[in-house]
């Protein structure tokens, strides 16, 4: 029981770091999108600009958190563990950097909102897969 209940606690800590990556790319994809990208006539404007696109970072930051403790607590449920989560975390933060700066750089490759959305959750449970250990043989 002890050893579910710390699988668990890894989960959690996982989908908790995995949130603060999405999140932090997504911060800083708003705050290069302000300052290089976005026509700002003003101040207002620009502060309109940046509020909006932290708050939408962080939504979609909290789903793909989601996500990753829903997957993960499936492995556990499985008997699997999960491995390198600091590593896993820091790839969905890139990820999401990447995808986030070439929609950006490059507006043809912006699908919409739900292939978008889309991409990002089967790249997180794909991500989380990754770090799936197998259970220990019991000799």
């Amino acid at each position: 029981m002890s050893d579910n209940g710390d699988r668990m606690r890894g989960v959690v800590y996982y989908a908790i770091w995995a949130t603060l990556c999405a999140a932090g790319a997504g911060v800083v994809i708003a705050l290069i999108h302000t300052r290089f990208f976005a026509f700002n006539p003003g101040r207002s404007a620009a502060i309109q600009t940046l509020v909006q696109g932290i708050v939408t970072a962080l939504a979609i930051a909290a789903g793909q958190g989601a996500v990753a403790l829903v997957t993960g607590s499936l492995l556990t449920q499985l008997g699997r563990s999960l491995n390198l989560t600091v590593l896993l975390g820091l790839m969905i933060g890139a990820l999401d950097f990447v995808m986030y700066f070439l929609q950006m750089a490059v507006p043809a490759t912006e699908l919409g909102w739900i292939p978008d959305i889309a991409i990002l959750i089967l790249a997180t449970v794909a991500i989380t897969l990754i770090g799936a250990r197998a259970p220990a043989a019991v000799s």
